[in-house]
């Protein structure tokens, strides 16, 4: 049995950002992932610059990493009447395959250990987190994080209460050559059952995510056949996918995704990121709060180890605390928002309601995005 003061498992957005900035505080972190870096994940790779500052501190920097400078947002309705607007902050284009490449190498320069084993079990015994691995090795720790994504088996070890319901949701990535595509917009097109984004990476490669609805998707047999009946529906997406070249030899596909509410603490073990709470990517700004949502673990963390009056139940509590106060309201935003661009009806309405005030679009993106954080 092996001691580490602190255990990641998950080594995304969150999980590495919470190691990079646990490790420059001179604390001993240890990451399990599954995969090597740098791979390809599911994800919209539009990130907003409200986490700038904050990469800056850790000495990342998206600039040098040739991100992609993001300023305009494109809508379209499902029938195509569409409509742009100017993004309060803006962001930057950046594929998962670079930014995760990037997030790794920085935590290992730090000092960071990386364990690429997949974890089976995680319990809190006597004060310490016993972590056990798929080939049965056990580690123990004085912290754990929980930074491994959208919904994993741990979820049910755990016995998470969101993993028993129903996900009716599925999502389809894919990168293409379009020269077509505006370097500078991030675009969020509607389609029946489901919506579309797609945005320009370092690569000059254009990610194309969409999320569908199973009830809409298993009508077709394909992924080709649900593109050409369902997606190319929208004359926006149509365009794109009749002209645009596709670059992976297949998309990749995540099923049984889940919006229900989540804990941010489950049997004292910190969730980050997607495992605490995932925001509709229609908001386009589940990257920025990963990062956000490490930033504050690392924060409290820290304190705790340092400051031995504090104790776990007081590291817990103002965890979940910040949590709700920097995101549930962004979290809400985003499940009303989804319900309202999902009705064809409804979506038409509220969009020329934006065209004819803009300040009103503004308001709904200012609702879905946070502050600069430092």
């Amino acid at each position: 049995m092996q001691h580490r003061e602190i255990i990641v498992v998950g080594g995304g957005l969150a999980g590495l950002t919470a190691a990079i900035d646990l490790s420059r505080r001179g604390h001993q972190v240890t990451i399990f992932e599954r995969y090597g870096y740098p791979h390809h994940k599911v994800c919209g790779e539009y990130v907003s610059n409200e986490i700038v500052p904050y990469l800056h501190e850790l000495g990342i920097s998206l600039e040098n990493a040739s991100a992609v400078e993001i300023k305009r947002l494109q809508l379209s309705t499902v029938g195509g009447k569409g409509l742009e607007a100017r993004l309060p902050l803006g962001g930057k284009g950046i594929s998962r395959y670079a930014f995760d490449e990037l997030l790794y190498r920085r935590a290992v320069k730090l000092g960071a250990q990386f364990l690429f084993k997949s974890v089976a079990s995680i319990s809190y015994v006597d004060t310490v987190f016993e972590v056990v691995t798929e080939s049965g090795e056990t580690y123990t720790s004085d912290i754990a994080i929980g930074a491994y994504g959208k919904r994993a088996a741990l979820d049910k070890v755990l016995n998470r209460d969101f993993i028993e319901k129903k996900s009716s949701w599925l999502a389809v990535k894919s990168h293409y050559s379009y020269e077509d595509f505006p370097d500078d917009v991030v675009a969020l097109h509607n389609f029946k059952g489901g919506y579309a984004g797609l945005s320009r990476t370092e690569s000059g490669a254009v990610n194309f995510c969409y999320l569908a609805s199973y009830s809409s998707f298993r009508q077709e047999k394909s992924i080709e056949s649900f593109n050409v009946k369902v997606v190319s529906q929208n004359p926006f997406l149509g365009k794109f996918l009749q002209h645009a070249t596709p670059l992976f030899d297949a998309p990749l596909t995540i099923a049984q995704i889940s919006f229900h509410p989540k804990q941010a603490v489950e049997r004292h073990i910190l969730m980050c990121g997607d495992t605490a709470g995932l925001i509709h990517p229609l908001c386009g700004n589940g990257m920025a709060m990963a990062i956000h949502s490490a930033k504050i673990a690392a924060e409290l963390i820290d304190g705790y180890l340092r400051d031995k009056r504090r104790n776990r139940s007081y590291l817990e509590k103002e965890y979940q605390a910040q949590w709700n106060k920097y995101f549930q309201r962004r979290l809400w935003t985003g499940r009303r928002l989804q319900s309202l661009l999902l009705n064809p009806q409804l979506s038409a309405i509220a969009l020329s309601w934006m065209v004819k005030s803009p300040r009103l679009l503004q308001k709904l993106i200012a609702g879905t995005h946070g502050k600069p954080i430092s």
